[in-house]
């Protein structure tokens, strides 16, 4: 990563017309174990993720409800951040666009754009969704009986033609078509070609960013024009800078700006390549060193999503494993940046019965009742070399996936670390050695690498296990050498796991 050691992530603001889903979770837990990795190999490390508070559609959803639109995003902001307290989401802030200080960058911003020549009063006319928040043009959207419907949401579009402010992101088509085409910001590269494709077909277009308060007044007033608000998607875009201080610190924004990774759904690539990259470019800022982009969750083929009805709850998931981090674990091994993953109870019984219960959660029981046991609980280094060579490079293998943005390839190697283990100790039979002390101290090293890569994933389940095999977690990459800890003081044979009734 970046030579200052920083790392900052975010994850894209939610919009809080409803409780959050599976879907909402994909992003946010890879994004919370990409920050918890780095955090523990000792960077300073920032996640941020939060709600995106104003809008047309959040309006309309206050006003269905019979509430004010502040009072309705503040209930479901608490909601949304109970949540991810329920998952274990260790962001170091929540952000709201709401929140004073956005606010405030936000004008700053608009002003300064304004003072550049970037901002310009037109008029606008075209086909818009609510749902996605987005003006969509004829190559886009999908004719139904005559009717121009929204690709994503299956809805009608609303036509709208009205008198507003434009920014000027076409002057950055050829900045952001060289970022797309020659450089590695956007993974996989895959989707920084779709968009260059799309802005060589189509052109990169002047954009609307203001909505007459007369037909949208939940947002941010524009600083130079008060009977406007601003476009709901510039407002939500700029909480990345908010968030780290852009007008605050300069020295902590940029520190932690160069080692940005932004994670988002395919479904908000373009407002995060196009537009996004254009207006970094009007302040002076770099793009952000990763734009890591995930493809869908689907139900049936069909991506998961309220409007659709199709959505798995974190509830239902959490009540069927017994422990919320078991979803995390899910999450990470179905990862899929390429290409949609299906959602099933059947593969989601697979994977926890194959890889935690039956692999990692048997290992760990059998290692440490065999210390305990036939040893006492106290194992002190004696390591078997030639074992440690043949899985070491599993080891690496997780390591360098997990420095690489690719989760579910780290775990697949973390869990063959400890699908090896097994097989050794059925090989050496520790139980029927006179001395077994070789293979017990070899298998707990195993175990606690196995371990140590999963942190990231299960912290709170992790650190239990450690604990029990007297082991603590430090923020360093050496703590990953085989040999490491000089003894071991096994105290309990953990179960970290429960079968599914």
């Amino acid at each position: 990563m970046n030579r200052n050691r920083y790392v900052y992530v975010t994850t894209p603001i939610y919009y809080p017309n409803d409780k959050p889903h599976l879907g909402h979770a994909y992003t946010t837990i890879l994004a919370d174990i990409i920050a918890r990795w780095f955090y523990l190999q000792g960077y300073n490390t920032f996640l941020l993720t939060g709600t995106d508070e104003h809008g047309l559609k959040l309006q309309r959803e206050a006003e269905k409800r019979g509430k004010d639109p502040k009072t309705f995003v503040d209930e479901m902001s608490s909601i949304f951040r109970s949540y991810w307290d329920v998952l274990g989401i260790g962001y170091n802030r929540f952000i709201r666009t709401t929140d004073k200080d956005h606010e405030e960058l936000v004008k700053y911003v608009l002003n300064k754009l304004l003072e550049k020549g970037y901002i310009y009063r037109g008029r606008y006319s075209g086909w818009y969704c609510s749902g996605c928040e987005k003006f969509y043009s004829e190559k886009e959207y999908i004719i139904e009986n005559n009717t121009p419907i929204c690709p994503i949401h299956k809805r009608p579009l609303e036509f709208i033609e009205e008198d507003t402010y434009f920014l000027r992101i076409s002057e950055f088509r050829d900045y952001v078509l060289k970022i797309l085409k020659e450089g590695d910001v956007v993974y996989p590269k895959q989707y920084a070609i779709e968009i260059a494709s799309k802005i060589e077909l189509e052109g990169l277009q002047d954009i609307s960013i203001a909505r007459p308060k007369s037909r949208v007044y939940w947002g941010i007033e524009l600083p130079f024009d008060p009977n406007y608000t601003l476009y709901v998607w510039i407002d939500a875009l700029l909480n990345y800078l908010t968030g780290i201080g852009y007008l605050k610190n300069i020295e902590e924004f940029t520190n932690y700006w160069s080692g940005a990774i932004q994670l988002i759904g395919k479904d908000i690539l373009w407002f995060h390549t196009a537009i996004w990259f254009s207006i970094l470019a009007m302040l002076g800022i770099p793009p952000p060193r990763k734009l890591l982009v995930h493809a869908y969750l689907t139900v049936k083929g069909h991506k998961m999503g309220k409007s659709l009805g199709n959505v798995i709850s974190i509830e239902d998931t959490i009540k069927r494993y017994g422990n919320p981090e078991v979803v995390r674990f899910i999450i990470a091994r179905i990862a899929n940046y390429d290409k949609d993953t299906e959602v099933s109870w059947e593969i989601y019984d697979s994977i926890y019965n194959n890889d935690l219960l039956n692999n990692y959660g048997n290992l760990v029981r059998r290692v440490a009742v065999l210390a305990k046991r036939y040893i006492n609980g106290n194992v002190e280094r004696d390591l078997d070399e030639q074992f440690v060579r043949d899985i070491d490079e599993l080891k690496n293998k997780a390591i360098e996936n997990y420095n690489n943005l690719n989760i579910s390839e780290a775990i697949k190697y973390t869990l063959d670390i400890a699908h090896n283990t097994n097989s050794y100790l059925n090989r050496r039979e520790p139980w029927k050695e006179a001395n077994p002390m070789k293979t017990i101290y070899t298998a707990l090293e195993a175990i606690r690498i196995t371990s140590l890569l999963l942190q990231p994933v299960m912290p709170n389940t992790i650190k239990t296990i450690l604990n029990m095999l007297g082991v603590e977690i430090e923020r360093n990459i050496k703590q990953f050498n085989f040999g490491y800890i000089e003894k071991y003081k096994v105290v309990e044979a953990p179960l970290p796991f429960r079968k599914i009734s």
